[in-house]
């Protein structure tokens, strides 16, 4: 007989969401594309309700340019992002008349992520859905994970390409090595003996050293290489050197600002952020008129007398942060080919993150408080790390201008 279940790799805090329906203070769907898969779609068109069925014909619309059996359909929107399934509890209409077997897959999973490796499932939460990221950013811990086993009728979203570390495509390929190296990245990222900002320029280091190998082909000397990094970083041998590499505010300040700056003129339908950045702005005294100097002296005062008091004492939320990040996204693989744009695009994340929190505490002064880490985390979340096409337009802008390399990365990182 075939087994009913299926074994799932996740963070501990995933097996202790549940969803907080009205309660909520965020929407799961407000401004985002929501897709329907064909299936769903065709039960759709056979709706039990009829009032649902009628909103359905209006509301349902097929995506003909490039559909795909799990981007088959969309769901349009009100014109204030909402979701026009929702009712006047904000709890969705669809599941309360139905049942929750009449979502798409798309509703039924989320906040959950899946993905395969080596044919196994495993499941993360993105920090979008402000449940997900209490559970997880909150814990004090560092982040541990569980093998559970999970029923087969579990419905589950795979976002990407599956990674099989046994297939004869990636025998001279560092992917080879994942979990060699994904057991050596996590380790080094949750090693307290460190500060957030070292640990992150060390990786980069050991990213750089990567990309050498696999352009060298010498991919075979990566086992080599974590060893050696695991030694160096045991034996406290990046100390001193890490104590020399300057901090740039000026760069900080003109990547960061400018990035956010055109994510929000393309437009953000998303209230927690706008009021993220507006805090932020306020927070240096950021203005149209400002000089440069000015805003790096506010920047540098916040740093200084709100968020490194604060984040001293908070760092394992940074930290779950990234953990989360590197373990959702397959690191250091998670999308480009080259193993140090993935590194430089995980840093852009964190810097721009930072930096906002940065100025939101020159706007709460001593009233900042973990409340406003968790919203800032996030909307971020939400309104740049869900928009591939402005990723994309990120990552060119990184590519054209020559900064995806460690100076300019160390840069970032350290104020």
């Amino acid at each position: 007989m075939a087994s009913k279940t299926r074994k799932v790799l996740q963070p501990q805090y995933v097996g202790r969401f549940q969803c907080t329906g009205s309660a909520c203070e965020d929407s799961c769907c407000v401004g985002w594309h929501v897709a329907i898969d064909k299936e769903t779609y065709r039960i759709y068109r056979d709706c039990p309700d009829m009032e649902l069925r009628l909103k359905m014909g209006k509301k349902v619309t097929r995506n003909r340019s490039t559909a795909s059996d799990t981007d088959y359909a969309k769901i349009k929107l009100n014109d204030d992002g909402g979701c026009p399934f929702l009712d006047q509890d904000r709890m969705c209409s669809v599941q309360r008349k139905l049942g929750e077997q009449f979502l798409s897959v798309t509703c039924t999973t989320y906040p959950r992520i899946s993905t395969t490796v080596n044919g196994s499932l495993e499941k993360t939460l993105t920090f979008s859905c402000p449940e997900a990221a209490r559970l997880a950013l909150l814990n004090p811990a560092r982040m541990e994970f569980d093998e559970i086993e999970e029923d087969n009728h579990v419905r589950n979203f795979i976002n990407r390409d599956p990674l099989d570390t046994e297939d004869k495509k990636v025998a001279h390929k560092p992917q080879k090595y994942f979990w060699e190296l994904r057991i050596f990245i996590i380790t080094l990222l949750q090693d307290r003996s460190y500060p957030i900002w070292q640990r992150l320029v060390i990786l980069g280091f050991f990213c750089a050293r990567l990309s050498e190998l696999e352009n060298g082909g010498r991919v075979h000397e990566i086992p080599q290489a974590i060893n050696t990094y695991q030694k160096r970083v045991a034996e406290g041998m990046y100390r001193e050197e890490l104590q020399t590499v300057p901090n740039n505010l000026l760069i900080q300040m003109e990547l960061l600002t400018e990035l956010i700056s055109q994510r929000m003129f393309a437009g953000v339908n998303h209230k927690g952020f706008m009021d993220c950045f507006a805090e932020f702005s306020s927070g240096i005294n950021h203005t149209e008129e400002a000089m440069v100097e000015k805003l790096i002296e506010g920047y540098d005062s916040a740093y200084t007398k709100y968020y490194q008091p604060f984040m001293e004492q908070h760092e394992h939320v940074l930290e779950n942060y990234i953990v989360n990040s590197i373990f959702k996204n397959l690191f250091p693989f998670s999308g480009e080919k080259n193993i140090f744009d993935n590194y430089a695009m995980l840093i852009i994340h964190y810097a721009m993150i930072k930096m906002l929190l940065i100025g939101i505490s020159g706007f709460h002064k001593e009233n900042f408080a973990i409340d406003h880490v968790l919203k800032t985390i996030q909307s971020f979340t939400k309104v740049i790390e869900h928009e591939n096409t402005y990723l994309a337009a990120v990552f060119k802008f990184i590519k054209d201008n020559d900064l995806n390399n460690m100076p300019y990365m160390a840069a970032l990182i350290k104020n």
